[in-house]
């Protein structure tokens, strides 16, 4: 496998609030590799795009590294940092929120160039010209405002502003969640052909299993801060190994009827719990129907248990003993 172009070590995020510390992100550890898809996934709440806004240092971390082509981006200087955000861009969940409604989408699109001063204003025009064309929009469009489009349009706008600076690493934050099913594949196909043409790593964050399972080459599974498991896509939906994976994945609808009545789902019990001041152990322990004393006392750590397949449960081992 290729050289990551992104480690996270050890990285957490907590935010003060009244009653203490909300722990919305404690102790990741991931790589993600040049020219990978790398899905996240996990119920909403569990700490996804705080992770993804950390990583890029939208949020400023509270511990840990992320360490994008050799370099500790949390030791760079604001001017450093500035540099460093040409090569690492986001597109955000919310398509009309992430465009200022004042600004043309040819003023949108061009402002990263204009900030880093890049190209004259006529160079800037055939930058937004030659990158709404490869969004699948025309030079047309580049006149109108925001509340001019459709959702879908909308976010091919965001595609669009967040490859103006030719990055080489994206982190895609719930990027269809707020379209259209019959828009979300198309977004998606468009990220995967964007992503071929140009060589680019993305980092993309859902809660949507049947899509991540379509664009992701590795996918990460999360659940109140922490990864419950890590593997190959493959190897994470036909044989997944921790039992909050395992939960997820019985929920994934499918479309033939009769298969579907077949099916055994598998229903959690009680609420997840409150991210505030956490007490060490198992995160999922009291959801689990496998959890006991064992798993309360000390978080377990991420093991390998398959080549490639990598998961946090103390009874993993117990769990999945007819099929390790």
């Amino acid at each position: 496998m290729n050289e990551p172009i992104l480690q996270v070590k050890n990285l957490s995020k907590h935010f003060k609030v009244e009653s203490g510390f909300l722990q919305a992100v404690d102790g990741l550890n991931f790589d993600i590799y040049k020219g990978e898809t790398f899905g996240l996934v996990g119920e909403s709440g569990c700490g996804k795009s705080t992770a993804g806004r950390t990583i890029l240092r939208l949020y400023e971390p509270t511990s840990g590294e992320a360490i994008f082509e050799g370099q500790n981006i949390y030791d760079l200087s604001p001017k450093e940092m500035k540099e460093h955000r040409k090569e690492m861009q986001m597109i955000f969940q919310d398509p009309y929120a992430s465009l200022d409604p004042r600004m043309t989408v040819e003023e949108i699109i061009a402002e990263p160039l204009v900030i880093y001063g890049i190209g004259n204003k006529k160079e800037r025009r055939e930058r937004v010209i030659e990158l709404l064309e490869m969004v699948g929009l025309s030079a047309e469009h580049s006149l109108r405002f925001p509340h001019e489009f459709s959702g879908g349009q909308r976010q091919r706008i965001g595609i669009a502003r967040s490859l103006a600076l030719k990055p080489k690493f994206i982190i895609c934050d719930e990027p269809i969640s707020a379209l259209d099913v019959s828009i979300q594949a198309q977004v998606v196909n468009l990220l995967k052909d964007v992503q071929k043409k140009l060589g680019l790593t993305l980092l993309f964050i859902a809660h949507d299993l049947s899509m991540v399972r379509y664009i992701s080459d590795r996918v990460a599974v999360m659940y109140l801060g922490k990864l419950m498991e890590v593997g190959t896509t493959e190897d994470f939906y036909a044989n997944p190994l921790h039992p909050y994976t395992k939960a997820l994945l019985s929920a994934i609808p499918i479309a033939d009827p009769d298969e579907q009545r077949k099916r055994v789902q598998i229903e959690l019990e009680g609420d997840v719990p409150s991210p505030i001041n956490m007490k060490p152990g198992c995160r999922f322990v009291d959801r689990c129907p496998y959890g006991d004393d064992t798993c309360r006392g000390r978080d377990p750590e991420m093991e390998e248990i398959l080549p490639g397949q990598y998961v946090a449960c103390f009874k993993v081992r117990e769990i999945n003993k007819d099929r390790l």
